[in-house]
C-alpha cells in the first residue's frame, strides 16, 4: 500500500515541480528581471521546497549559490538567472523523488518541525503542503506570463518521466 501512496505522491509532487520548470522556461529574457521581479517567485518557491524536504530542518542550507536571505526576510543581494534556477529545480526535483522513494511508515509518520516550533507537521503533511505550496507559485508565475506576453504552459498531468 505504501507504494501505491509513494508512486501516486510523487507523480503530482513531481508535476507540480515539472509545471514551475515550464513557467521558468517560457519566461523571456526581457521579463526576467523587470516584470514584478518574476525571478524572485520561483526562487522563493525553490528554497522552500528545499527546506520542506529537508529533515530535521534545522541546519538547512541551500547548494551555492543561493544563501539564507528569504529566512533574513531580505532579497538575496543579486537576481538569480534562468539557468542557476532551473539547476537548482533539478536538484530539488531530484531531492524530492528520492525523499519520496524513499519513505517508509516509520519515517511518514515521523514530524517535521522548524526551528521555532512554529511549524509542526507530520512528514506527509508537510509533503502535501509543500506540493500546494509549489502549484500556487506555479499558478502565479503563469499569470504573470499570460498577463505579460499572453502565454502560458500547458497544465502538467504527471511528473514527466512518470
Amino acid at each position: 500500500m505504501i507504494d501505491l501512496i509513494k508512486g501516486a505522491v510523487w507523480s503530482q509532487f513531481g508535476a507540480s515541480i515539472d509545471a514551475l520548470k515550464d513557467a521558468i522556461e517560457l519566461c523571456p529574457p526581457e521579463i526576467w528581471e523587470k516584470e514584478q521581479q518574476f525571478w524572485y517567485i520561483p526562487y522563493h518557491c525553490l528554497i522552500f521546497l528545499d527546506y520542506y524536504l529537508t529533515l530535521p530542518p534545522k541546519g538547512f542550507s541551500p547548494p551555492p549559490p543561493f544563501d539564507l536571505a528569504e529566512f533574513e526576510d531580505r532579497l538575496p543581494d543579486r537576481v538569480y538567472t534562468k539557468d542557476e534556477l532551473l539547476e537548482y529545480l533539478a536538484f530539488c526535483r531530484e531531492k524530492c523523488r528520492t525523499f519520496i522513494e524513499g519513505m517508509t511508515e516509520e519515517v511518514v509518520m515521523s514530524y517535521w518541525t522548524n526551528e521555532s516550533g512554529s511549524m509542526h507537521y507530520q512528514v506527509i503533511e508537510i509533503l502535501l503542503y509543500n506540493l500546494r505550496h509549489v502549484q500556487h507559485h506555479a499558478a502565479q508565475v503563469n499569470l504573470l506570463l499570460r498577463q505579460t506576453i499572453d502565454d502560458a504552459p500547458g497544465w502538467v498531468f504527471r511528473a514527466e518521466g512518470g
